[in-house]
């Protein structure tokens, strides 16, 4: 059946993952429990988001790091395009995969992200140019954008409660009204594990 050109092209949908290696993921929650724990904790969030992924049909990419993609294909399973991520920092990272655009980025840090909220940032890209997820720490858990916005990313002070304050700041410049679905909590310290009991219990 041929295309319709004046289709917009599908989301692609890139979720950035480091391989599940005692001591090398989820670092800051090694205090509370353990380096094995924090891997596994990470290694549950990573396959829980692919599976809520994987559920809304689109095409997605894991950006690796860590191991190589035959050991990301291993552990997630068929289905996904892999592609290791650049060196540097995360502006360095999400530039390398902005020209996806249409694309939805996302991280494996969010327990309560599930398929609708997925869903909302792919349909929302038909009426707005740019769909954000914040988190409630004062960044943003997913942002998507039908264009390619590089500006969004260059200089960024990542890992502040200032991403998504400033990000909006530069959509104001831009004139851009982005579409904002509702804030939810990252899983990124030990105080935050009180909110999933069940995922520290999972790792004893």
């Amino acid at each position: 059946m041929p295309t319709d050109p004046n289709m917009e092209p599908s989301p692609h949908l890139v979720l950035f993952a480091r391989f599940p290696v005692a001591g090398q993921c989820k670092t800051r929650l090694i205090p509370a429990v353990g380096a094995e724990g924090a891997a596994a904790i990470h290694k549950h969030l990573t396959e829980r988001t692919v599976r809520v992924l994987r559920g809304t049909g689109a095409t997605v990419t894991i950006a690796t790091t860590g191991a190589p993609n035959a050991a990301f294909e291993n552990w997630l399973g068929p289905g996904l395009e892999f592609s290791q991520q650049v060196e540097g920092d995360l502006t360095d990272r999400l530039l390398a995969f902005v020209d996806h655009a249409p694309v939805v980025f996302l991280g494996a840090d969010t327990p309560d992200l599930d398929i609708e909220i997925v869903q909302a940032a792919i349909d929302g890209l038909a009426t707005h140019p740019v769909v954000i997820g914040p988190a409630e720490d004062g960044g943003y858990y997913l942002i998507a954008m039908r264009d390619p916005l590089p500006e969004l990313f260059i200089e960024m002070p990542w890992s502040t409660a200032e991403v998504l304050p400033e990000t909006l700041r530069r959509l104001r410049k831009l004139e851009i009204e982005p579409l904002l679905l509702e804030a939810l909590p990252d899983c990124d310290r030990p105080e935050d594990l009180a909110r999933w009991p069940n995922l520290a219990a999972g790792t004893k």
